[in-house]
């Protein structure tokens, strides 16, 4: 019985849990709200851990299948079910949230239910998004975690918040809005059914599939983002406290390319080749443009928010070269890229609660006060580069194989990036940490505390563990992958 519940559990436990903590009260129950929070945040990922361990990995169908009926007039349906991609995802949304409370724990001192609660539930509503097997399902959970992330950057961000929120909720509100459009097409045309299985099996010519492939791709392609519906991420991490940033760098960006690998690739396989040189392109650019823009930064969130296009320009392109290495590649990049973006935006976090600025200028000199952070960050400015042994050269080599087999030229463009990821990062690295100690703010800093510590070291296990070991986690998708190209395969119309 437990076992046909799972993914229910795992979705309801941190919204319930979200929700309870909402009711502790207010900031003098504190302590009690963050020991609540954590306990909630530790349950949720145990829940999810026997996902993993009972996940059959020579079946590329879904698995923990859950349905029940909803909205009978209209056939839609609350079911749930999983892939192995889907199940990557689940535990790295999971084991982020972890962190995210861990780090929160001294720093938000006003309004702590709410900032604890809102991470809850929004951690909740993104597994229902990898979990969700019906159409409208998917769409409600995909609409409703926009709300605790409007939240969080409204009430915790910077002093632009106000922009950066209402900037990130139009581009992705109207990005959604032509997918449920979509949604609505594809239920008459499969029989007035939002079962994606049943929206798999539709025949559509290509211009259909053309229209609906544009659709899909407004919404997802903004959620990445890709270039050139880009310019509302530098602006949203730069307001967001630091937990927002890691949310949205490591979890929410990916959402938008599980949608292309749930919707644009199966519904739409053949616009999706047709179109492919087109999203190649805009990969490319992604890659080589973006990483160019990043060296023009001289504030170091804005700087990761750029890498993070940059980086995520790779997953696209692995997925639409339709090569098995390249789409494994792809999903293990987006793994990979949500330990490492999440360190990356802990680490200007704890100089940031220390000196409240993020300009490279203003540092200088940190490794003589703070030796054990700055170890820290240049070890996951290595991973972000794509050092050997980190889980950041995992996904960035499987893809540039996987696309070299089928057009060098590509696999050449998008192999810059370990020229130009090298320059910005360690660029960023060198001015902020190393050199004489430029000020007397930077000489009063101390070092990282064991709370810090722990999350850090946590993370940097994660990225070593990846990086060295990346069977499990490609053991995994294997046979979900070979279902994914079989379902995108070009179709004889």
């Amino acid at each position: 019985m437990f076992e046909v519940n799972q993914l229910s559990l795992a979705i309801w436990l941190p919204i319930i849990g979200g929700i309870a903590v909402l009711t502790i009260g207010n900031d003098q129950h504190a302590a009690r709200v963050r020991v609540v929070a954590l306990l909630v945040s530790i349950a949720t990922f145990l829940v999810t851990l026997p996902l993993y361990i009972s996940f059959d990995k020579t079946v590329g169908e879904m698995q923990f299948i859950e349905h029940l009926r909803w909205i009978p007039a209209l056939n839609i349906n609350y079911s749930l079910g999983i892939d192995g991609i889907a199940l990557l995802l689940i535990l790295l949304t999971a084991f982020i949230t972890i962190i995210v409370v861990i780090s929160a724990w001294q720093v938000i001192q006003e309004k702590v239910a709410q900032y604890m609660a809102a991470f809850l539930i929004m951690e909740g509503l993104m597994i229902g998004v990898f979990s969700a097997t019906d159409a409208i399902l998917f769409y409600v959970f995909w609409e409703a975690m926009l709300i605790p992330m409007f939240l969080i950057i409204g009430i915790w961000g910077g002093p632009n918040r106000i922009y950066a929120t209402i900037k990130f909720f139009l581009y992705t509100l109207l990005g959604s809005l032509l997918m449920l459009v979509a949604l609505i097409y594809l239920y008459v045309k499969s029989g007035n059914s939002f079962a994606l299985a049943d929206m798999y099996a539709v025949k559509l010519n290509l211009t259909e599939q053309i229209w609906l492939f544009a659709a899909f791709f407004m919404a997802f392609a903004v959620k990445i983002p890709m270039f050139p519906v880009h310019t509302w991420l530098p602006d949203a991490h730069v307001e967001a406290p630091a937990g927002g940033s890691v949310v949205l760098a490591a979890i929410m960006l990916k959402m938008g390319a599980y949608g292309f690998i749930r919707f644009n690739l199966p519904i739409t396989p053949d616009a999706s080749h047709s179109l492919s040189g087109v999203i190649i392109a805009l990969s490319l650019i992604a890659i080589v443009y973006i990483s160019m823009v990043a060296l023009a930064q001289t504030d170091m969130k804005r700087l990761i928010a750029y890498s993070s296009i940059a980086h995520m320009g790779f997953v696209t392109l692995g997925l639409f070269v339709f090569n098995k290495m390249a789409v494994e590649g792809a999903i293990i990049q987006m793994i990979s890229h949500g330990f490492i973006s999440g360190a990356m935006f802990l680490c200007v976090g704890v100089l940031y609660d220390r000196m409240h600025t993020r300009k490279m200028s203003d540092y200088g000199g940190v490794a003589n006060t703070m030796p054990k952070f700055a170890a820290f960050m240049m070890f996951f400015a290595m991973a972000n580069v794509g050092l050997p042994g980190t889980s950041g050269f995992v996904g960035e080599f499987l893809v540039i194989l996987g696309v070299f087999q089928v057009n060098a030229w590509y696999a050449i463009i998008a192999g810059t990036t370990l020229i130009l990821g090298a320059a910005y990062t360690l660029w960023m690295y060198k001015r902020a940490i190393y050199g004489a100690v430029s000020n007397d703010m930077v000489k009063a800093l101390k070092d990282i505390n064991s709370r810090e510590g722990f999350f850090l070291l946590i993370l940097t296990l994660s990225v070593l563990i990846m990086g060295l070991w990346p069977a499990p986690f490609l053991e995994i998708i294997h046979t979900s992958v070979d279902k994914l190209l079989t379902l995108s395969a070009v179709s004889k119309l």
